[in-house]
């Protein structure tokens, strides 16, 4: 997995949590009892499943 920085690391996995609050399915088995869709997201982030790439310029 790519390493990314704490400022990117936060809005891929808030971006992610904002989807699954607005009802987008979840990428992996949705653990019981697990409701919260940061908490989610953090998993899923983890896992190394979400579907958002970074781009970098080169400056």
């Amino acid at each position: 997995m790519e390493e990314y920085t704490k400022y990117e690391k936060a809005r891929i996995i808030g971006a992610r949590a904002l989807q699954l609050a607005h009802g987008a399915p979840p990428l992996i088995k949705v653990p019981k009892g697990m409701v919260d869709p940061i908490d989610l997201a953090e998993l899923e982030f983890e896992k190394g499943v979400i579907p958002i790439t970074v781009i970098r310029s080169i400056s």
